[in-house]
């Protein structure tokens, strides 16, 4: 299974850094490998305590379906989800704000913000994502 490098993964942070920037927000942001192993993250001076956490487990989610964690969202109390929200030991959240990251159609990664609204959280993914010259889509 391909990864992420460091490398790439810091360059994914640097872009939603600019984005986060450009929209005057405080957030954290976490980029997993496709297990939704933690690569690398930052939380900005200023945001919630809470924030490094949210994004991690937003990640996880994106990284395990291979999909937005936006799109998790209206089945998040079917049996499965809950099932491996508790396997993951509550570190999983099928809420907005994170994106799979593919390679020649290949899942590597995610992204996961969090301090931000859902949408500025998923935004903000998305523009590290497309910094790194990836895809947020098969």
């Amino acid at each position: 299974m391909a990864n992420l490098t460091l490398a790439e993964a810091e360059v994914i942070l640097a872009g939603a850094k600019a984005k986060m920037v450009e929209l005057g927000l405080k957030m954290s942001i976490s980029v997993v490998d496709p297990r939704g192993d933690l690569i690398t993250m930052f939380r900005m001076d200023g945001a919630p305590w809470r924030t490094p956490a949210v994004s991690r487990a937003k990640a996880v989610a994106a990284a395990s379906f291979e999909m937005a964690s936006g799109k998790l969202t209206e089945n998040a109390q079917a049996p499965i989800f809950r099932g491996f929200m508790a396997m993951e030991g509550g570190h999983m959240i099928p809420g907005q704000g994170a994106l799979p990251v593919f390679r020649n159609g290949e899942i590597i990664g995610a992204v996961g913000g969090s301090g931000g609204t859902a949408q500025e959280d998923e935004d903000c993914s998305r523009a590290g994502i497309h910094a790194g010259g990836f895809s947020e889509e098969r």
